[in-house]
């Protein structure tokens, strides 16, 4: 038998708001295998990810791969001696190494 969800107001631990839980937010919580409600409303909860980082958008940096040659851009700061690969070359590798 499938549960039933129902509405629920929650209330935020850093604003002290209240906020909807919804039975649709509640089905994809337990579809997910969370157990916990939520703590934190939308606009707390997105503040809290922009100060931890998670929101922020990525640099990239421009580099020449050392595979092809080829120009390309990474999401971290290459490190001197270190070999830096376009996304297909750095495919290509793994699947070499992993046999």
């Amino acid at each position: 038998m499938m549960q039933q969800y129902t509405d629920k107001n929650l209330t935020c631990v850093d604003c002290g708001g209240t906020f909807l839980f919804s039975a649709d937010d509640q089905e994809f919580y337990a579809r997910k295998g969370f157990t916990n409600e939520p703590k934190r409303c939308k606009p707390c909860r997105d503040k809290r990810k922009m100060a931890s980082g998670e929101g922020r958008e990525r640099t990239f940096y421009d580099v020449t791969c050392d595979g092809c040659g080829k120009q390309t851009q990474v999401p971290f700061n290459p490190t001197n001696g270190k070999p830096v690969y376009c996304r297909e070359c750095y495919s290509a590798r793994r699947s070499q190494q992993s046999y």
